[in-house]
């Protein structure tokens, strides 16, 4: 047994929401998913700028760093910061050492007049805000970026908008990032996609999806309890299952932990290998990490019975590419108290706006 582990992967984040921890709370109690969406999150996403995206982002990367994650795969939107995104979130993650895939994730919930709508007919047209969200996936991958093409969901996207996403994925040779069946306003996803779906496409939640897709699953087992949707059932699935954060940090152990223990919950017969598992199929998307050295505060950080039972771990050095990027708990190429103090500076100015 070993106090070092390799990298680990965060399979699904939204380092965006970063500066979210602390906000005000909504105006309107939510009682739904939707309600949630609408309340909180669509209203976050909306308030972005270009200052926020990058302050998030590098807060987020030090945390995952801190927490032994050397690999995030993001997932983005800012509908009134689009161009450039994707390059803002890639900087700030190069700056603090670590490994990062994002997209921008498309969807037709804002109309070309701006209105916000909740649902959004497959027949409807692409709208504008689209077609710049496909058009900063493409430009971001065209120059060299490592990404994917990004979706927020089916039941935010016309047909049309999808089969375009599914042909600038096949552009690039790269899958598809999108909310799949993450609640029951979700629950025609699966008719929807069946036909674009890809083996390298990443279905994220899939709480409600009713049938098999083609593509890796994405289980968030904190977010799902945290906005009742349901549980997805991940040990039932087919597919390779990944482990993410839904943007909940990126403390790949604490979230496996948790995972754990909502899959006893579901089956008593569960034991913490097939967690782990979950998180090693990370690598999948990310092998390079397998190199990677986290260094934990405990002996036994590299067994799944041990970690799936032990609170507390901490990573105390992490080397990437043979370079030590974390430091006794502390980013080497960074001044953290400078990422917390203007990051603090933007929630500031994100809670005015809200």
């Amino acid at each position: 047994m070993s106090n070092q582990t390799a990298g680990l992967v965060c399979a699904h984040h939204h380092l965006y929401s970063t500066l979210a921890r602390g906000m005000p709370a909504p105006r309107n109690e939510s009682k739904s998913f939707i309600q949630i969406l609408n309340n909180i999150w669509w209203r976050l996403d909306a308030a972005l700028d270009e200052e926020m995206i990058y302050w998030s982002a590098k807060l987020g990367a030090c945390e995952a760093l801190m927490s032994g994650t050397t690999c995030i795969i993001d997932h983005h939107e800012s509908p009134n910061a689009i161009e450039g995104s994707l390059s803002i979130i890639a900087r700030a993650c190069n700056e603090v050492g670590i490994r990062v895939n994002t997209c921008y994730g498309v969807t037709d919930r804002w109309d070309d007049a701006g209105e916000l709508h909740s649902k959004v007919s497959p027949l409807s047209k692409m709208t504008d805000a689209a077609k710049r969200g496909l058009d900063e996936c493409d430009q971001f991958l065209s120059s060299g970026g490592v990404g994917m093409v990004g979706v927020h969901a089916a039941f935010t996207c016309s047909d049309e908008t999808l089969q375009a996403a599914a042909e600038l994925a096949n552009k690039h040779n790269v899958g598809v990032h999108i909310h799949v069946g993450e609640a029951l306003d979700d629950i025609q996803a699966g008719a929807r996609l069946e036909d674009l779906a890809k083996d390298d496409w990443l279905l994220v939640h899939t709480v409600h999806l009713d049938r098999q897709l083609k593509g890796r699953i994405v289980h968030n087992a904190r977010s799902n309890m945290n906005n009742a949707v349901g549980y997805a059932k991940p040990s039932t699935k087919t597919n390779t299952v990944l482990l993410g954060t839904d943007g909940i940090g990126a403390d790949m152990v604490e979230e496996a932990r948790l995972a754990y223990a909502r899959l006893r919950e579901f089956d008593v017969t569960q034991n913490p290998d097939t967690v782990w598992s979950w998180l090693e199929n990370g690598y999948e998307l990310f092998p390079d990490a397998k190199n990677d050295r986290v260094t934990f505060n405990y002996d036994f950080a590299d067994s799944p019975w041990h970690a799936a039972f032990t609170t507390n771990l901490q990573a105390f050095d992490v080397e990437i590419d043979g370079q030590k990027v974390l430091a006794n708990c502390q980013p080497t190429r960074v001044d953290l108290d400078e990422v917390r103090a203007k990051s603090a500076e933007q929630a500031l100015r994100l809670y005015e706006r809200l």
